[in-house]
C-alpha cells in the first residue's frame, strides 16, 4: 500500500513540473513547444464551448477550461500576455499563472492549446492603456481609450504553441 502511494505521489509530482520551451508531439502528429504546467492536447473544448462558457460568468466566476484557438496578439516586449481568437469577433485576454513564463513575441497566428482558469474582468483606462503600448498600437490608438473595458479573460498555467 505504501508503495502505491509513493508511486502515486512521484507520477503527480513529475506530471507537475514545470515545462517550458520543450517540444512535444501530440495524436495529431502536431509538434507543439510546452510553455508553464504540462498540458496534453487530450479533451480539448472548440472555441464555440469556450466562449459559450464565457457568456455564462458573471464578474467574480472562475472555471477551469482547455481550449484550441489561434493567437490574434501577443507582448512585443517580452510574451507577457496574448490575445486568443474567440467566435463572433470576441477574444479572450490570457495573463500567465505566477508570471512565471512567457510566450515567443512572434507567435501571432500560431494555434494554441491553453489550460487555465476564465474569468470575466473589467480592465480599466490605465491598463488599457498600457496594453495597447505594449501591443505595438499608434500613439493615437492609445490616445482614444477613455472608458473601462469588460473582457473576457483566463489566467493560464499551461500552454502549447504549434510549430
Amino acid at each position: 500500500m505504501k508503495k502505491t502511494i509513493v508511486i502515486a505521489c512521484s507520477i503527480l509530482a513529475l506530471a507537475s513540473c514545470k515545462k517550458e520551451g520543450k517540444e512535444l508531439t501530440m495524436k495529431s502528429d502536431m509538434a507543439y513547444a510546452s510553455y508553464g504546467d504540462s498540458i496534453s492536447a487530450d479533451n480539448v473544448l472548440s472555441k464555440e464551448d469556450v466562449l459559450v462558457t464565457y457568456e455564462k460568468l458573471s464578474q467574480g466566476d472562475t472555471v477551469a477550461v482547455k481550449f484550441r484557438s489561434n493567437i490574434k496578439a501577443v507582448c512585443k516586449e517580452k510574451g507577457c500576455w496574448m490575445n486568443l481568437d474567440l467566435p463572433e469577433n470576441k477574444e479572450v485576454f490570457v495573463k500567465f499563472k505566477d508570471y512565471a513564463f512567457f510566450v515567443p513575441t512572434d507567435s501571432k497566428n500560431e494555434e494554441v492549446i491553453i489550460s487555465g482558469k476564465a474569468y470575466v474582468s473589467v480592465e480599466s483606462i490605465e491598463d488599457l492603456k498600457h496594453y495597447a503600448k505594449d501591443g505595438g498600437k499608434s500613439q493615437a490608438a492609445i490616445d482614444s481609450i477613455t472608458a473601462p473595458k469588460t473582457k473576457y479573460s483566463l489566467l493560464a498555467d499551461g500552454v502549447l504553441i504549434g510549430k
